[in-house]
């Protein structure tokens, strides 16, 4: 018997296997599964998780998901950096389009570890 999987928004075939875990609640065990699940959070529009994994230092009160209305297409990860342990860059490029333009957004992002799990922390936006 075959099982039919739900693909996972971040580009892997299950996404019960992949971002769902971290979801459901399992932490993410590097910057770069943070980082995957939160672009899946984005297409998913799980503001909740989100801020969860926001750093507390960066985290805005609120986002407005529910306004957005971005159609994410595709993520592409370019580089996962480790700095230390505790720290850690992941550059990315996510694709999407609104009212039927198409767009990128390419980021550096900033994460840190703390009490083992992982947080956004911010981003910058190479030229």
């Amino acid at each position: 018997m075959r099982t039919k999987f739900t693909p996972c928004p971040c580009g892997s075939p299950d996404y019960a296997a992949c971002c769902g875990r971290y979801h459901g609640g399992t932490p993410a065990p590097d910057a770069e599964a943070l980082m995957r699940s939160r672009y899946s959070a984005y297409v998913l529009k799980l503001e909740p998780y989100l801020l969860a994994t926001w750093h507390p230092s960066t985290r805005p009160a609120a986002l407005d998901l529910a306004a957005d209305d971005a159609k994410w297409l595709g993520l592409e990860v370019n580089n996962h950096s480790p700095q230390d342990a505790e720290h850690a860059t992941v550059e990315f490029v996510a694709r999407y389009k609104i009212g039927g333009r198409a767009h990128r957004l390419h980021e550096i992002s900033r994460f840190v570890r703390e009490v083992g799990r992982w947080y956004y922390v911010d981003g910058t936006f190479p030229s």
